[in-house]
């Protein structure tokens, strides 16, 4: 048989097959035999990002317990994952930096409030557990309601700039009833519909009944004491309660 013959031979193409394949495994072991050696040890985690509630103790205690491997061969998919279960940290990615480096990039969470009784709740309407010690207003709801109650507080609060007052604590019931309280301690109830335009209507009045009045008889000008609660579930006005004792104005003035 010539040499065309029994390069063209079915067993010959078999055994080429076999060969290069197990050249291919060959390399492939040795890579991997090499890849994993401690020559290529990992030894640094380095932040990019500036952080200001992760810790250096918590991104330690990550490495410890995820990073497994060497350069080459560190799963980066599941440290990521691991320093995205951190409790302020939003986003994370991790890449490598020759020789020894893996370089943690991290978005925190930027809290606006406190959730519920045990969480907090951020800008974007994302709720995650964590401790902080800063003053937040507080917002409460159903569960899945968070996005829905920021993007209330955001605009309850604009509407009420022109008094100058802040909301402390805005609540959404099971039944969608919005009730807050401000930071003069005064509640406000708006019921479940038309609350904007409820809220609108307070803002216009409240300096007409409750700002200070006219001097009378040499006298200074005197703002009268402010209600304890005003319901304003009305078509057409709202109900005060006010401190005990305390009448808000004269029939005349209204």
């Amino acid at each position: 048989m010539t040499s065309p013959e029994l390069a063209a031979h079915p067993l010959s193409q078999v055994a080429r097959v076999l060969t290069w394949g197990a050249l291919g495994l060959l390399a492939y072991g040795a890579t991997s035999w090499v890849a994993a050696q401690p020559w290529f040890a990992l030894h640094t985690i380095e932040v990019k990002t500036p952080v200001a509630h992760v810790t250096e103790a918590q991104i330690r205690l990550v490495a410890e317990r995820q990073v497994r491997g060497t350069f080459f061969t560190v799963d980066l998919e599941r440290v990521r994952s691991s320093m995205e279960k951190l409790p302020w940290v939003r986003e994370a990615r991790v890449e490598r930096r020759w020789p020894d480096t893996l370089v943690v990039s991290l978005v925190e969470q930027e809290p606006l409030a406190r959730w519920n009784d045990d969480a907090l709740v951020s800008k974007a309407g994302e709720v995650f557990v964590a401790a902080a010690d800063q003053p937040l207003p507080r917002l409460s709801g159903p569960e899945g309601s968070s996005v829905e109650v920021v993007d209330a507080y955001r605009r309850y609060q604009a509407a009420l700039a022109p008094l100058g007052m802040t909301i402390d604590e805005l609540r959404l019931s099971p039944r969608r009833a919005w009730r807050m309280r401000l930071d003069t301690g005064m509640q406000l109830a708006l019921g479940r519909t038309q609350t904007d335009r409820r809220l609108a209507r307070f803002v216009v009045m409240y300096p007409r009944l409750f700002g200070p009045q006219p001097a009378q008889d040499g006298q200074a000008a005197v703002a009268p004491a402010a209600p304890l609660m005003v319901d304003l579930r009305y078509s057409d006005g709202f109900a005060l309660r006010m401190p005990k004792g305390v009448i808000p104005f004269k029939p005349s003035e209204t």
